[in-house]
Protein backbone atom coordinates (compact mmCIF):
# COMPACT_ATOMS: atom_id res chain seq x y z
CA UNK A 1 0.00 0.00 0.00
CA UNK A 2 1.42 3.41 -0.91
CA UNK A 3 1.11 5.18 2.66
CA UNK A 4 0.31 8.33 2.64
CA UNK A 5 0.33 9.57 6.43
CA UNK A 6 3.08 10.95 7.52
CA UNK A 7 1.98 11.02 11.13
CA UNK A 8 -0.68 8.75 13.21
CA UNK A 9 -2.73 10.76 15.50
CA UNK A 10 -5.78 9.34 15.66
CA UNK A 11 -7.72 6.25 14.13
CA UNK A 12 -10.39 8.75 12.39
CA UNK A 13 -7.50 9.53 9.76
CA UNK A 14 -7.43 6.47 8.86
CA UNK A 15 -9.68 4.32 5.99
CA UNK A 16 -10.96 0.57 6.63
CA UNK A 17 -8.32 -0.64 3.98
CA UNK A 18 -5.10 1.04 5.73
CA UNK A 19 -6.43 -0.23 8.96
CA UNK A 20 -6.73 -3.58 7.62
CA UNK A 21 -3.48 -3.20 6.11
CA UNK A 22 -1.87 -2.17 9.39
CA UNK A 23 -3.88 -5.85 11.09
CA UNK A 24 -2.22 -7.88 8.05
CA UNK A 25 1.37 -6.12 8.77
CA UNK A 26 1.13 -6.82 12.27
CA UNK A 27 -0.03 -10.25 11.43
CA UNK A 28 3.05 -11.04 10.01
CA UNK A 29 5.80 -9.63 13.01
CA UNK A 30 3.27 -12.00 15.18
CA UNK A 31 4.56 -15.07 13.11
CA UNK A 32 8.55 -13.32 13.81
CA UNK A 33 7.81 -12.66 17.26
CA UNK A 34 7.14 -16.52 17.69
CA UNK A 35 10.52 -17.15 16.43
CA UNK A 36 13.40 -18.26 18.90
CA UNK A 37 15.16 -15.41 17.37
CA UNK A 38 13.28 -12.37 17.00
CA UNK A 39 14.93 -9.99 15.55
CA UNK A 40 15.00 -9.15 11.88
CA UNK A 41 16.85 -6.24 10.12
CA UNK A 42 14.49 -4.13 8.30
CA UNK A 43 14.53 -0.69 10.30
CA UNK A 44 18.64 -1.17 10.89
CA UNK A 45 19.75 2.68 10.91
CA UNK A 46 17.01 4.11 12.21
CA UNK A 47 16.24 5.78 15.18
CA UNK A 48 13.26 6.36 17.20
CA UNK A 49 12.77 8.52 20.44
CA UNK A 50 10.20 7.70 22.79
CA UNK A 51 9.21 10.86 24.43
CA UNK A 52 6.98 9.87 27.40
CA UNK A 53 5.84 12.78 29.15
CA UNK A 54 3.29 10.60 31.21
CA UNK A 55 3.93 7.34 33.38
CA UNK A 56 3.73 4.05 31.08
CA UNK A 57 4.77 0.20 30.90
CA UNK A 58 3.08 -1.44 28.79
CA UNK A 59 3.07 1.14 25.69
CA UNK A 60 6.31 2.42 26.24
CA UNK A 61 8.18 -1.03 26.53
CA UNK A 62 6.47 -2.21 23.65
CA UNK A 63 7.44 0.46 21.35
CA UNK A 64 10.79 -0.11 22.38
CA UNK A 65 11.04 -3.84 21.99
CA UNK A 66 9.20 -3.39 18.64
CA UNK A 67 11.88 -0.65 17.57
CA UNK A 68 14.47 -3.63 18.69
CA UNK A 69 13.43 -6.08 16.81
CA UNK A 70 13.08 -4.06 13.93
CA UNK A 71 17.23 -3.69 14.51
CA UNK A 72 16.00 0.30 14.83
CA UNK A 73 17.81 2.61 17.66
CA UNK A 74 15.74 3.90 20.39
CA UNK A 75 16.04 6.31 23.02
CA UNK A 76 13.69 7.27 25.83
CA UNK A 77 12.76 10.47 27.41
CA UNK A 78 10.48 11.46 29.90
CA UNK A 79 9.69 14.68 31.95
CA UNK A 80 11.84 13.69 34.67
CA UNK A 81 15.26 14.60 33.86
CA UNK A 82 14.27 16.52 30.81
CA UNK A 83 13.97 20.02 29.75
CA UNK A 84 10.55 20.36 30.05
CA UNK A 85 11.18 20.00 34.00
CA UNK A 86 13.24 23.32 33.61
CA UNK A 87 10.67 25.25 32.46
CA UNK A 88 11.62 24.49 28.61
CA UNK A 89 8.43 24.76 25.86
CA UNK A 90 7.11 21.75 24.63
CA UNK A 91 7.30 22.88 20.65
CA UNK A 92 11.46 23.84 21.56
CA UNK A 93 11.84 20.50 22.82
CA UNK A 94 10.53 18.52 20.13
CA UNK A 95 12.47 21.04 17.84
CA UNK A 96 15.56 20.14 19.61
CA UNK A 97 15.12 16.56 19.45
CA UNK A 98 14.19 16.29 15.73
CA UNK A 99 17.50 18.28 15.53
CA UNK A 100 19.06 14.65 16.45
CA UNK A 101 17.44 13.67 13.69
CA UNK A 102 15.34 10.79 14.97
CA UNK A 103 13.04 8.78 11.67
CA UNK A 104 9.90 9.16 14.21
CA UNK A 105 9.14 10.33 17.67
CA UNK A 106 6.51 8.53 19.52
CA UNK A 107 5.02 10.58 22.27
CA UNK A 108 2.75 10.64 25.27
CA UNK A 109 1.39 13.86 26.75
CA UNK A 110 -0.96 14.55 29.56
CA UNK A 111 -2.59 17.71 27.18
CA UNK A 112 -5.24 16.90 24.63
CA UNK A 113 -4.18 17.64 21.10
CA UNK A 114 -0.12 17.85 21.83
CA UNK A 115 0.60 15.13 20.03
CA UNK A 116 -1.24 17.01 17.10
CA UNK A 117 0.69 20.56 17.90
CA UNK A 118 4.16 19.03 17.66
CA UNK A 119 3.23 17.30 14.24
CA UNK A 120 2.70 20.63 12.50
CA UNK A 121 6.43 21.38 13.49
CA UNK A 122 8.05 18.46 12.77
CA UNK A 123 9.57 16.82 9.42
CA UNK A 124 9.66 13.37 11.14
CA UNK A 125 6.71 10.90 11.79
CA UNK A 126 4.99 11.29 14.85
CA UNK A 127 3.25 8.11 16.61
CA UNK A 128 1.00 9.40 19.23
CA UNK A 129 0.88 7.46 22.26
CA UNK A 130 -1.91 8.56 24.24
CA UNK A 131 -2.37 12.85 24.50
CA UNK A 132 -4.60 13.79 27.36
CA UNK A 133 -8.64 12.38 27.06
CA UNK A 134 -8.14 13.01 22.86
CA UNK A 135 -6.79 9.66 21.25
CA UNK A 136 -4.61 6.23 22.29
CA UNK A 137 -4.68 5.19 18.39
CA UNK A 138 -2.15 2.50 18.67
CA UNK A 139 -4.01 1.07 21.45
CA UNK A 140 -7.01 0.64 19.83
CA UNK A 141 -5.77 -0.46 16.84
CA UNK A 142 -4.25 -3.57 19.08
CA UNK A 143 -7.60 -3.96 20.05
CA UNK A 144 -8.77 -4.41 16.85
CA UNK A 145 -6.13 -6.77 15.85
CA UNK A 146 -6.41 -8.73 19.15
CA UNK A 147 -10.25 -9.76 18.27
CA UNK A 148 -9.18 -10.14 14.54
CA UNK A 149 -7.23 -12.93 15.22
CA UNK A 150 -10.63 -14.60 16.83
CA UNK A 151 -13.23 -13.06 14.46
CA UNK A 152 -11.27 -12.92 11.52
CA UNK A 153 -12.44 -10.21 9.01
CA UNK A 154 -15.94 -10.47 10.38
CA UNK A 155 -16.76 -7.42 12.59
CA UNK A 156 -19.81 -6.27 10.45
CA UNK A 157 -22.73 -6.34 13.39
CA UNK A 158 -20.88 -7.74 16.57
CA UNK A 159 -22.40 -6.01 19.47
CA UNK A 160 -19.24 -4.79 21.92
CA UNK A 161 -19.28 -3.46 25.43
CA UNK A 162 -16.70 -0.83 26.47
CA UNK A 163 -17.21 -0.90 30.39
CA UNK A 164 -16.08 2.27 33.08
CA UNK A 165 -14.46 5.40 33.24
CA UNK A 166 -15.90 6.62 29.78
CA UNK A 167 -15.43 9.91 30.52
CA UNK A 168 -11.58 10.38 31.15
CA UNK A 169 -10.69 7.21 28.89
CA UNK A 170 -8.75 8.19 25.53
CA UNK A 171 -9.13 4.27 25.24
CA UNK A 172 -12.37 4.67 25.32
CA UNK A 173 -12.79 7.38 22.81
CA UNK A 174 -10.52 5.83 19.94
CA UNK A 175 -11.73 2.31 20.39
CA UNK A 176 -15.40 4.15 19.58
CA UNK A 177 -13.92 5.40 16.67
CA UNK A 178 -12.02 1.81 15.36
CA UNK A 179 -14.68 -0.36 15.95
CA UNK A 180 -17.73 1.87 14.34
CA UNK A 181 -15.28 2.11 10.99
CA UNK A 182 -15.25 -1.74 11.53
CA UNK A 183 -19.16 -2.53 11.38
CA UNK A 184 -19.56 -2.90 15.09
CA UNK A 185 -22.03 -1.64 17.51
CA UNK A 186 -20.45 -0.34 20.16
CA UNK A 187 -22.30 0.37 23.76
CA UNK A 188 -20.97 2.29 26.55
CA UNK A 189 -21.68 1.35 30.50
CA UNK A 190 -20.71 4.12 33.24
CA UNK A 191 -21.89 5.66 36.16
CA UNK A 192 -23.66 8.99 34.89
CA UNK A 193 -20.51 11.29 36.79
CA UNK A 194 -17.64 8.94 34.67
CA UNK A 195 -20.18 10.03 31.38
CA UNK A 196 -18.57 12.57 28.97
CA UNK A 197 -21.55 15.65 28.36
CA UNK A 198 -21.05 15.06 24.62
CA UNK A 199 -22.17 11.67 25.08
CA UNK A 200 -25.62 12.03 23.24
CA UNK A 201 -23.48 12.66 20.66
CA UNK A 202 -21.66 9.63 20.36
CA UNK A 203 -22.45 6.52 17.85
CA UNK A 204 -23.26 4.27 20.71
CA UNK A 205 -26.04 2.95 23.35
CA UNK A 206 -25.83 4.28 26.89
CA UNK A 207 -26.29 1.97 29.75
CA UNK A 208 -26.28 2.27 33.40
CA UNK A 209 -27.18 -1.43 34.88
CA UNK A 210 -24.14 -3.65 33.72
CA UNK A 211 -26.47 -6.90 33.30
CA UNK A 212 -28.77 -4.96 30.68
CA UNK A 213 -25.51 -3.67 29.03
CA UNK A 214 -23.93 -7.14 29.17
CA UNK A 215 -27.03 -8.87 27.11
CA UNK A 216 -25.82 -10.04 23.75
CA UNK A 217 -22.51 -8.95 23.07
CA UNK A 218 -19.66 -10.42 21.98
CA UNK A 219 -16.90 -8.68 23.55
CA UNK A 220 -16.47 -6.21 26.74
CA UNK A 221 -13.63 -4.06 26.91
CA UNK A 222 -13.18 -3.34 30.85
CA UNK A 223 -11.49 0.12 31.38
CA UNK A 224 -8.92 1.13 34.35
CA UNK A 225 -10.74 4.01 36.78
CA UNK A 226 -8.74 6.75 36.32
CA UNK A 227 -8.31 8.03 39.36
CA UNK A 228 -5.78 10.26 38.40
CA UNK A 229 -7.57 12.42 36.22
CA UNK A 230 -10.79 12.67 37.95
CA UNK A 231 -12.26 15.28 40.60
CA UNK A 232 -13.22 14.88 43.79
CA UNK A 233 -16.66 13.60 44.27
CA UNK A 234 -17.49 11.53 40.92
CA UNK A 235 -17.50 8.24 42.97
CA UNK A 236 -19.19 7.86 45.93
CA UNK A 237 -16.13 5.38 47.06
CA UNK A 238 -14.03 2.31 45.00
CA UNK A 239 -16.11 -0.04 46.95
CA UNK A 240 -19.43 1.12 45.98
CA UNK A 241 -17.90 1.46 42.61
CA UNK A 242 -17.22 -2.49 42.79
CA UNK A 243 -20.71 -3.67 43.34
CA UNK A 244 -22.10 -2.22 40.25
CA UNK A 245 -19.35 -2.07 37.83
CA UNK A 246 -16.86 -4.87 38.23
CA UNK A 247 -17.48 -7.14 34.96
CA UNK A 248 -17.64 -10.68 36.88
CA UNK A 249 -18.99 -14.04 35.51
CA UNK A 250 -22.85 -13.83 36.51
CA UNK A 251 -22.64 -10.48 34.27
CA UNK A 252 -22.41 -12.52 31.38
CA UNK A 253 -24.71 -15.02 31.53
CA UNK A 254 -26.77 -13.34 29.02
CA UNK A 255 -23.88 -12.60 26.63
CA UNK A 256 -23.17 -14.19 23.49
CA UNK A 257 -21.49 -17.50 23.72
CA UNK A 258 -17.72 -17.44 23.82
CA UNK A 259 -17.99 -13.58 24.89
CA UNK A 260 -14.21 -12.13 24.58
CA UNK A 261 -13.37 -10.91 27.81
CA UNK A 262 -10.00 -7.21 27.06
CA UNK A 263 -8.71 -4.80 29.21
CA UNK A 264 -6.28 -2.56 28.35
CA UNK A 265 -4.13 -2.56 31.86
CA UNK A 266 -3.01 -1.95 34.75
CA UNK A 267 -6.10 -3.89 35.94
CA UNK A 268 -7.31 -3.40 39.51
CA UNK A 269 -8.57 -6.66 39.98
CA UNK A 270 -11.53 -6.80 42.06
CA UNK A 271 -12.66 -2.90 41.45
CA UNK A 272 -13.04 -3.31 37.15
CA UNK A 273 -12.57 -6.54 36.40
CA UNK A 274 -12.89 -10.13 38.43
CA UNK A 275 -9.41 -12.53 38.85
CA UNK A 276 -11.93 -15.58 37.57
CA UNK A 277 -12.60 -13.49 34.67
CA UNK A 278 -9.30 -11.81 33.90
CA UNK A 279 -7.84 -15.24 34.10
CA UNK A 280 -10.83 -17.13 32.01
CA UNK A 281 -10.66 -18.83 28.63
CA UNK A 282 -12.20 -15.95 26.92
CA UNK A 283 -10.09 -13.55 28.41
CA UNK A 284 -7.93 -11.97 25.68
CA UNK A 285 -5.85 -9.46 28.17
CA UNK A 286 -2.49 -11.03 27.66
CA UNK A 287 -3.10 -11.76 23.79
CA UNK A 288 -3.62 -7.58 23.98
CA UNK A 289 0.09 -7.22 25.14
CA UNK A 290 1.54 -9.71 22.67
CA UNK A 291 -0.72 -7.81 19.77
CA UNK A 292 0.47 -4.89 20.68
CA UNK A 293 4.01 -5.34 20.22
CA UNK A 294 3.29 -6.51 16.94
CA UNK A 295 0.98 -3.41 16.43
CA UNK A 296 3.90 -1.43 16.99
CA UNK A 297 6.22 -3.22 14.90
CA UNK A 298 4.07 -2.98 12.00
CA UNK A 299 3.25 0.96 12.79
CA UNK A 300 7.00 2.05 13.04
CA UNK A 301 7.74 -0.38 10.10
CA UNK A 302 4.93 1.60 8.08
CA UNK A 303 6.14 4.91 9.06
CA UNK A 304 9.57 4.39 8.85
CA UNK A 305 9.10 2.43 5.20
CA UNK A 306 7.48 5.60 3.87
CA UNK A 307 10.12 8.07 5.55
CA UNK A 308 13.09 5.33 3.30
CA UNK A 309 11.00 5.80 0.28
CA UNK A 310 11.02 9.46 0.24
CA UNK A 311 13.97 9.47 0.67
CA UNK A 312 15.25 7.41 -2.03
CA UNK A 313 12.49 9.61 -4.42
CA UNK A 314 14.57 12.95 -3.52
CA UNK A 315 17.97 11.26 -3.73
CA UNK A 316 17.04 9.70 -7.40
Amino acid sequence: MNWTHKDLLDVESLSIDEIRHIFHTSSRFIEINSRSIKKVPILKGKSVVLFFAEPSTRTKTSFDMAAKRLSADSFSLATTGSSLQKGESLRDTVLTLEAMKPDAIVMRHSLSGSAQFIARHLKCSVINAGDGWHAHPTQALLDGFTLSRVWGDDYQGKQILILGDIAHSRVARSDIKLFTKLGCHVRICAPRTLLPVTVREWPVKVYSDLYQACQGVDAVISLRLQLERQKAGLLPGIREYAERFCLGKRHLESAAPGVKIMHPGPMNRGVEISSDLADSKDSLILDQVESGVAVRMALLFIYLARSMQQQELSEA
